[in-house]
């Protein structure tokens, strides 16, 4: 919910999505606000991606408006949209297309009219972040590695909102981690992230809020410990729960709300004491 204080990031008002006369998301009404950290949740054909394409006018509405920054989608050309939000596509070769890391780097914020000085500063504080060699050719990297570089070159452009499509398909467990705890550095220091995202375990351990779709429609906002532990809402949007908080929810009202490991030895240990054994 908005606030005073509060600064309105990306706006969605009625918005309304069709191809060849069929409806792929209808009636979307959700407002991101500055640091906000979102997932996008829904089974395949809930309009999550379409969802994230309409963020930044990849897909213009057929109804309604899409605020970025104040800035409406309809007016606005992708390249210039591109100046304030950035989207990582879920697979990393749609969006790679120079022979060396540093010329990858260097495109993205060229195409954004940075300095040729600006650029190269840029390009070296880039690769020594990421440890990346600039000299190494993009498609002789592990896909997981072809993924940190689409990140890096958005990190390069610094953008107010970033929006991920499926970050971690087809990551190992530590490129998953540590994918996604560079994304929450960001976040911690104000970048605001739409994540369409369809494991819950991500979900639950890197965002603060939760928009679950189902058949083009939203079913339901809210912060993401309320969502994931709501059973009906999962259940309209045929979603199971992170494996700790399904098991809990088997055992009964006494372990609500339980989702980590840690939390269930901590809810044992209480009711356990709560009956004096």
């Amino acid at each position: 919910m908005s606030n005073e204080n509060s600064q309105i990031m990306l706006e969605f008002k009625d918005v309304s999505f069709s191809y060849n006369q069929t409806a792929n998301v209808q009636n979307l009404n959700v407002t991101v606000e500055k640091g906000d950290f979102v997932a996008i949740i829904g089974s395949n054909g809930a309009g999550k991606s379409t969802f994230s394409k309409l963020c930044n006018g990849l897909l213009l509405p057929s109804s309604g408006d899409v605020l970025v920054v104040g800035k409406n989608t309809k007016n606005e050309k992708v390249s210039d949209l591109a100046k304030n939000i950035g989207f990582l596509f879920q697979n990393p070769d749609r969006q790679i297309c120079c022979d060396t890391v540093e010329k990858e780097i260097a495109f993205s914020l060229r195409n954004n009219g940075f300095s040729e000085e600006e650029i190269t500063k840029r390009v070296e504080a880039t690769i020594s972040e990421f440890h990346f060699d600039g000299k190494t050719e993009p498609f002789n990297m592990s896909r997981g590695q072809r993924q940190r570089l689409c990140l890096a070159c958005l990190i390069a452009l610094n953008p107010e909102i970033l929006i991920l499509d499926e970050p971690t398909t087809g990551l190992d467990y530590r490129e998953c981690m540590e994918m996604m705890e560079r994304i929450r550095q960001l976040n911690e220091t104000g970048t605001t992230v739409i994540m369409v995202c369809h494991d819950m375990e991500v979900v639950l351990d890197f965002a603060k809020t939760v928009v679950v779709m189902n058949r083009g429609e939203i079913v339901k906002t809210g912060s993401t410990r309320e969502i994931l532990s709501d059973k009906e809402v999962l259940g309209k949007a045929r979603l199971l729960p992170p494996q700790i908080a399904q098991t809990c929810l088997l055992l009964g009202n006494e372990y609500k709300n339980v989702f980590t490991v840690d939390e269930m030895i901590k809810r044992m240990k209480e009711i356990k004491g709560n009956r004096g054994e």
